[in-house]
């Protein structure tokens, strides 16, 4: 009777063995069992495959192969002083910490430690889930809200824009019609001083430009709907200058433009071209900015079939790695902004019928933006408008 009681309770031993080895290697998270000493006695697939170890290679060896080498450092302290004191610093609280695999990479995982107490004394079990997945979702939750908010305060300040151009607009109309009024006063006094009437002519003037930026800064902000017309291809170029000139961005920038002679009036919409070929310009004063010879180029010519917008710049070009996914929304590398400039100025071109293309090296090291817009054939029809998509 003893001898089959003992074989029944190495059967029941060997069955709760087999039972245990099935439960760890099917194991969608990663389980060690460790002793005292912090040496590894179990180890399951799901760990082979997140460790890139095999269970052969590490057991009877320091837990802490798997830790960074900040946390194996301070590993061994950690289990004596559990040990002397019982204070828990780690069991039975589920935590986040950094794992390390064969390779040295270092990656997140979302840990919890059980302790047992067994005939060959104390056993710690550690649960490990990987959270790479996870985190990447987080990652990229995270900077959707961001381009979310960046987005908002861009509307509201969209909206300020055309309000404050609003605004400004009258005074300077006012100030106009004064200095008209005393300008036609002055004419009629043969006396006044030559240098007064000029500085009134010049005051005058600059009123005017004044007004005349504030009218396009109003047409650049409006939400209003595409409208294609005849289009002066030199002449919007220039108001491109003036725009992108404005502010502190230009100073000490050398910006040129250069138009082929006899260009042929383009069918498209003004101010969506205007916010192309102003958003190159800002990107290309933005990437002079750290060389040696800053200047950006602006040029148009024309082919059998398109007109060429170029913006050339004499900065570092665009690196290799960044050309596949320059045209993407939010890949832009700048710290400010959403980087959707250039998503938005290419898809704009395309609804024009032409498109965006860079060269990344540039005949002077920097790189050129062509916007290429078809040209009306002799005797074409102007293509009917379309619902304009970004």
């Amino acid at each position: 009777m003893r001898e089959d009681h003992s074989e029944s309770l190495s059967t029941d031993a060997s069955v709760s063995k087999a039972r245990l080895h099935s439960v760890l290697d099917t194991a969608v998270d990663g389980i060690v069992v460790m002793d005292d000493r912090a040496r590894i006695i179990l180890y399951n697939k799901a760990c082979e495959r997140l460790f890139g170890y095999s269970a052969e290679e590490v057991r009877g060896r320091n837990v802490k192969m798997l830790m960074p080498e900040d946390y194996a450092r301070r590993h061994d302290g950690y289990v004596k002083h559990y040990l002397d004191t019982g204070e828990r610093r780690i069991i039975g609280i589920g935590r986040e910490v950094r794992a390390r695999h064969r390779d040295g990479t270092e990656f997140p995982i979302e840990l919890s430690v059980g302790e047992a107490h067994t005939p060959e004394g104390r056993q710690f079990i550690g649960i490990m889930r990987d959270i790479r997945a996870r985190k990447a979702v987080e990652k990229r939750l995270a900077q959707a809200q961001a381009q979310l908010v960046n987005m908002t305060r861009i509307n509201a300040l969209d909206e300020m824009g055309a309000a404050i151009a609003h605004e400004l607009n009258q005074p300077l109309t006012a100030i106009m019609l004064y200095l008209q009024a005393i300008k036609r006063k002055t004419d009629n006094i043969n006396s006044l001083d030559d240098t007064f009437a000029s500085v009134i002519e010049k005051t005058v003037k600059e009123a005017e430009r004044a007004s005349q930026i504030i009218q396009r800064m109003r047409q650049f902000v409006e939400k209003r709907d595409p409208e294609r017309k005849p289009v002066d291809v030199s002449e919007l170029l220039k108001e491109c200058l003036e725009l992108a000139s404005l502010g502190d961005a230009s100073q000490e920038i050398e910006l040129s433009l250069e138009v082929e002679d006899d260009l042929p009036m383009l069918h498209a919409d003004p101010v969506q071209i205007q916010q192309v070929v102003v958003n190159l310009m800002r990107n290309a004063m933005e990437a002079v900015k750290c060389a040696s010879y800053r200047a950006v180029k602006v040029s148009a010519n024309k082919t059998d079939t398109h007109l060429v917008i170029a913006v050339r710049d004499s900065g570092p070009g665009v690196p290799p790695e960044l050309v596949p996914d320059l045209f993407k929304p939010f890949s832009g590398s700048k710290r400010r902004g959403l980087g959707l400039g250039l998503a938005i100025s290419k898809s704009l071109a395309q609804n024009h019928g032409g498109d965006l293309i860079v060269e990344p090296g540039g005949e002077q090291g920097g790189a050129v933006f062509n916007l290429k817009l078809p040209l009306l054939a002799a005797g074409e029809a102007q293509p009917a408008e379309r619902a304009e998509t970004i």
